[in-house]
């Protein structure tokens, strides 16, 4: 959530930085609610320090033996008065919180502004594009010999868009999240597995609700109001809602695993067939509490440790910095890390790396301070660290040979009982 502050301090910029993530914001109704809110404020104050100059007041004519009942039937008058402000500021307050917390976070001054993610500018590149000399085969295909997936018995369990892993599939999949969990350990993140199921205030707090409500899975029990986690981002920013950390404690690096799960799979294309787009897939998540002037080198470090994954996997990838329109609701700034995909033709992403800066810190209420200093937000950051589905396909469809064998890295023998190829 934004610091109204600063939408009042500069609400042409800000309307201006805010309409490069989304085009319709508005600013003018939450700044008008905004003043209402403080001139009740105000009011309130006023009638409080009317009534304590009364109650003094008060006071003194019964110490004097005077009678102090018309005094005391003022300050029945202005408690009733209070008590109405009251109501009506909480009233105005609500609306007020409810107007910001739609508002997207504002982009850094040095994210480029656009709302066209082909304007996304490449950072850097790793490894080789594939030519194959033979006729390539999509994972779906080569799962035909392969049998790694078993998408026709999930689909009879769950519908479509939901994935079993099978045998080797299985393994594989466990293998890799494996070695990315011991990459993020050696790089001094600590480990969780947090709860998949959490309260509303919690993916409040991370930023999935109320805005992407609809995209989101919801346990129907009458004595349960939970969500299926849509990523371990939003357990791990909950670990320290409304806490305050020590200063010195900062910064905090987490990684959790999980399994993730998402409404918003069937909105897309037939053509993003098996596991390129699920309702549940499994995603290692890198996450950072910080000071706020350490946010930006925190970030550096997310996105170093997301690309030695790919480096490990020897898969090509291009490490892309995302242009406003593209960029997250929470995030200030976002890097997506995009591996090829044969059967696609194209780059994917895989890693979506952001630094949210104080947003998602105050909407959960999670502060730092130090001895001397009064209590502050914490910047948060948060990564795909990585997500399987897609790396699996990559995998699959870079190292595949002309037999519908599969050279699995070097990486992944050791998770794998020293496997070192998929073969039917």
């Amino acid at each position: 959530m934004l610091d109204v502050k600063l939408l009042r301090d500069a609400p042409e910029l800000a309307e201006q930085k805010l309409r490069s993530k989304e085009a319709g914001v508005e600013l003018e109704p939450i700044l008008a609610l905004d003043l209402v809110v403080r001139e009740l404020k105000q009011r309130v104050d006023e009638c409080k320090s009317r009534r304590n100059l009364l109650s003094k007041e008060i006071g003194e004519k019964k110490r004097s033996g005077a009678s102090a009942s018309s005094l005391m039937d003022t300050v029945g008058k202005i408690n009733g008065e209070i008590a109405k402000l009251d109501e009506e500021l909480s009233l105005k307050e609500s609306a007020l919180h409810a107007l910001l917390a739609v508002l997207p976070n504002l982009p850094m001054d040095d994210v480029k502004i656009s709302d066209s993610a082909a304007d996304n500018v490449e950072l850097r590149s790793f490894g080789t594009v594939p030519k194959f000399d033979f006729p390539f085969k999509n994972h779906v295909e080569l799962n035909e010999e392969l049998k790694l997936f078993d998408f026709k018995r999930a689909a009879k369990m769950s519908g479509s868009n939901w994935p079993a892993y099978r045998a080797m599939g299985a393994r594989l999949e466990w293998a890799l999240l494996n070695y990315m969990i011991d990459i993020h350990i050696e790089n001094g993140f600590t480990f969780w597995l947090p709860p998949l199921l959490v309260r509303p205030e919690t993916v409040y707090g991370s930023a999935q609700l109320p805005k992407f409500e609809d995209q989101l899975f919801k346990v129907k029990d009458e004595d349960y109001n939970l969500y299926l986690i849509p990523t371990s981002e939003a357990s791990l920013m909950g670990l320290h809602a409304d806490e305050i950390l020590d200063s010195e404690s900062l910064p905090l690096r987490y990684v959790g695993y999980t399994p993730c799960f998402r409404r918003e799979a069937g909105a897309h294309g037939s053509e993003e067939r098996g596991l390129i787009r699920m309702h549940q897939f499994n995603k290692v998540e890198m996450f950072a509490f910080t000071r706020p002037e350490e946010s930006a080198a925190m970030f550096d470090e997310l996105v170093a440790s997301a690309e030695t994954i790919l480096k490990g996997l020897g898969l090509p990838f291009r490490t892309m910095v995302l242009v406003t329109g593209d960029i997250s609701f929470a995030a200030a700034k976002t890097i997506d890390i995009e591996v090829w995909l044969p059967g696609q033709d194209r780059f994917y992403e895989v890693s979506s790396i952001s630094n949210c800066t104080d947003f998602q810190a105050r909407r959960s209420n999670a502060r730092f301070k130090t001895k001397e200093e009064k209590p502050a937000f914490v910047h948060t950051l948060n990564g795909s660290g990585l997500a399987t589905s897609r790396l699996m396909v990559a995998l699959l469809e870079n190292n595949q040979r002309a037999d519908g064998s599969v050279e699995l890295p070097l990486v992944l023998h050791k998770y794998l009982g020293g496997i070192k190829e998929l073969k039917s």
